[in-house]
């Protein structure tokens, strides 16, 4: 939206960071099976800026599961039609940790953990 741009009309980092957030959270939170939080982000870089009425698909991938945290690589793609070819605006790595209801950190059960080194192993 027009609100969310700079003066060039390139929409602000910020917003496009809290989309890769809101992403990432929901599959961290889906895998852990309970509540995340997001407590580092590294190795972002923009390649590209995305204008008002660019279409945007944020993709998460586990990189690596702790006893309380995940490791996320999130990228961010321009898919704006079928007539353009996708561009990848930008990417990051994610860390969150699970928390309980007090937000405390919780272990991710072996269980869960498990599943992941299944998938990653197929």
């Amino acid at each position: 939206m027009p609100a969310d741009t700079n003066w060039s009309g390139d929409v602000f980092g910020g917003w496009i960071v809290s989309q890769m957030d809101l992403a990432g959270a929901i599959h961290a939170e889906r895998f852990s099976q309970g509540r995340c939080a997001t407590i580092s982000i590294n190795q972002m870089t923009f390649l590209v800026p995305v204008k008002v009425g660019d279409v945007i698909s944020c993709y998460t991938r586990i990189l690596k599961v702790g006893n309380t945290s995940i490791q996320m690589q999130i990228e961010v793609w321009d898919s704006h039609d079928s007539s353009r070819i996708p561009k990848r605006v930008t990417a990051g790595v994610f860390t969150f940790v699970a928390v309980d209801v007090k937000g405390e950190k919780r272990q991710i059960t072996e269980e869960v953990r498990q599943k992941y080194l299944a998938y990653e192993g197929s």
